[in-house]
């Protein structure tokens, strides 16, 4: 038995020092120390032997047991070094070496177009205000002097939350909030209103289900239609530039009289026409128009003695224009190779 101990001992650290990896080490470990291991299998056997010869062979047992355990201890600490070494070597930085570019987003063109929007209103005094996308069917259409049975209905494709008419609403305008901010302040008023607005209606080039508007309104005694197009002019030319010509033609929207709408010179022709506006030189920039005396009415105004003027927006419509876009869906697409194009 001292003699197979001895010899176990030996073929163990032999084998030891040829092992070259922490894989071979742990199975070097389960062949000679794990529980169904060969020297476990030698030490079961010491029971076996003559009560006299029990004592020497555990001893040597034990011994065996201590010796191959340092040893395997000491050649993991070994192997341990050397697999961190070459580890350090493989991932050594060359700190000498430029640093890489770090990948910088940027604001998306139409937040970028909204900005700029409200930048040129709050220089012109107006103030930005928010309202509320669910929207009640009250503000959305009856204050803005559309009746249920009124025809003007059909223009926006509304999407009832409850499936009738005359209750909650996904606002198809921002035009709700020009009675929610008169009911709440009198005049003087001067605000826009960013946000989103949503209609039941294909998506293609020059529509999308879910949209932004840019709501204005002002009411104050003694505006006039000239006040209206003056600032939209102002507008029109610190958005496109100076020398950019506008046009206001007739228009209807229920909520204003008269009603008009505002194009812009288009930014590709100069005016001499072109597959982008149509060949008519003129790109449709927003619909505006004096507040109608009902809607004034409608949130105790004195229309006799106030007025206003409203206007409504789309800066999709103007992101197109001032990037030459022709297909409004890339907005919403997140094709990275579109949108890295605003940087």
């Amino acid at each position: 038995m001292l003699e197979e101990i001895g010899q176990l001992k030996e073929e163990a650290l032999r084998e030891l020092s040829c092992v070259a990896d922490l894989v071979g080490l742990e199975n070097w470990r389960i062949s000679y120390l794990g529980k169904k291991g060969a020297l476990i299998q030698l030490v079961r056997g010491v029971g076996s032997l003559p009560p006299e010869q029990r004592p020497l062979a555990g001893q040597a047992a034990n011994e065996a047991k201590l010796a191959l355990e340092s040893a395997w201890g000491e050649k993991q600490r070994e192997l341990q070094e050397k697999s961190l070494a070459q580890a350090l070597q493989a991932e050594r930085i060359d700190v000498t070496l430029p640093g890489r570019q770090p990948i910088l987003g940027q604001v998306h063109p139409i937040t970028r177009v909204l900005r700029e929007i409200t930048d040129i209103f709050v220089a012109l005094g107006f103030r930005v205000v928010e309202g509320p996308e669910v929207e009640w069917d009250r503000y959305n259409f009856e204050m803005l002097n559309i009746p249920a049975d009124h025809p003007a209905r059909d223009m926006w494709d509304t999407f009832y939350i409850s499936g009738r008419v005359g209750e909650m609403l996904l606002r198809t305008h921002t035009s709700p909030n020009q009675v929610r901010i008169m009911e709440k302040n009198q005049p003087p008023i001067r605000v826009i209103v960013p946000g989103k607005c949503y209609r039941y209606e294909a998506v293609d080039a020059t529509h999308e289900a879910m949209f932004y508007q840019v709501e204005g309104l002002a009411v104050d005694e003694g505006i006039t239609m000239g006040d209206l197009k003056g600032v939209l002019t102002i507008f029109a030319k610190a958005m496109y530039g100076k020398e950019r010509k506008v046009r206001f033609r007739c228009d209807y929207f229920p909520f204003v009289e008269p009603g008009v709408e505002m194009s812009v010179e288009c930014y590709a022709c100069k005016g001499a026409g072109c597959r982008i506006c149509k060949n008519t030189g003129w790109l449709e920039l927003m619909g505006a128009g004096m507040v109608h005396p009902r809607v004034l009415e409608g949130v105790g105004y004195d229309s006799t003695r106030y007025t206003g003027f409203a206007f409504g927006m789309g800066p999709e419509r103007i992101a197109m224009q001032k990037y030459g876009i022709e297909d409004l869906r890339y907005f919403y697409a997140n094709d990275l190779r579109f949108l890295r194009q605003f940087r």
